[in-house]
């Protein structure tokens, strides 16, 4: 007997996210990316390159922004696996002018840029 699917909800991803915007404002007002991805035997983050202005990476580690991200995405990659929603193995997140944003990759589109 196969598990049974889990339906996905579109909306958990953004609305998350924007909980994390309010909760760190200063962190989504300044131009940055979190490039991450996860094992392809695995169901959870396995790393992240982070792009950020001058500083910042400092900031998102000493306010737990950093911290609070990274459960994030594992979450994020652990509902997609439970949904079977693909893609799920690596994306962007893209912070700036008081907004963030998740955009999932195909492999091939990951290891072009």
């Amino acid at each position: 007997m196969s598990p049974e699917k889990t339906e996905f909800d579109s909306s958990y991803e953004s609305h998350r996210l924007r909980m994390l915007a309010v909760q760190f404002p200063e962190m989504v007002r300044a131009d940055g990316e979190v490039r991450f991805t996860a094992l392809e035997d695995e169901d959870g983050i396995s790393g992240a390159s982070w792009s950020m202005a001058d500083g910042l990476f400092a900031v998102a580690s000493e306010t737990g922004f950093k911290l609070l991200l990274m459960e994030l995405l594992d979450a994020f990659i652990r509902y997609r696996a439970q949904c079977h929603q693909e893609p799920r193995k690596m994306g962007v997140v893209r912070l700036g002018g008081g907004c963030i944003s998740i955009e999932w990759l195909l492999s091939e589109e990951g290891s072009s840029g």
